[in-house]
């Protein structure tokens, strides 16, 4: 089972309407040492606003690729093989949005809404991460949590006896 699902959210054109007020603002100074960083920090919140434009959750075999985008300064793995406890869940209001610790423990990854997906992972890591497909991912995801170790008999015993039938 393959996983790739991309939620966008408006949260961008906030980013990018500050960026424009900025840019406004160092255009009407006219001293170029302070206009100059005020143009600089415009340029800081257009990035921002081009990374955080959409969510983007991918299988890519062994983990999960989480990233911001379409500029993809942020994004994190999610190994499969660390994966201990999985379930969709609401955040709330106090959540918020973007990258940070969460109150509860762990990081929220949310980009809009507050549907996401609790996950718990090996070391007691935890992860908030906000979707608009938070059944799709979380069933997804329980599929790829690793179960107990395998327990079937070996093909050959400690001995070196090979108890296998030939074909």
């Amino acid at each position: 089972m393959d996983y790739e699902h991309t939620q966008r959210a408006p949260l961008y054109l906030l980013l990018h309407a500050i960026g424009v007020a900025t840019v406004v603002g160092a255009w009407q100074i006219e001293d170029p040492a302070v206009s100059t960083p005020v143009a600089i920090f415009s340029g800081f919140f257009f990035l921002l606003g081009l990374s955080f434009r959409q969510l983007s959750c991918r299988d890519e075999g062994d983990y999960l690729r989480i990233s911001f985008g379409p500029l993809p300064l942020f994004r994190r793995k999610l190994l499969y093989s660390e994966l201990e406890k999985v379930g969709p869940s609401r955040s709330s209001w106090k959540d918020g949005w973007g990258i940070h610790l969460s109150s509860r423990g762990g990081w929220v990854w949310n980009i809009w809404g507050y549907d996401c997906v609790d996950i718990d992972s090996a070391g007691g890591k935890k992860l908030r991460l906000g979707t608009d497909d938070p059944e799709g991912l979380a069933a997804f995801l329980v599929s790829r949590v690793p179960g107990p170790t395998d327990q079937r008999p070996n093909s050959a015993s400690p001995e070196g006896d090979n108890h296998s039938q030939p074909e």
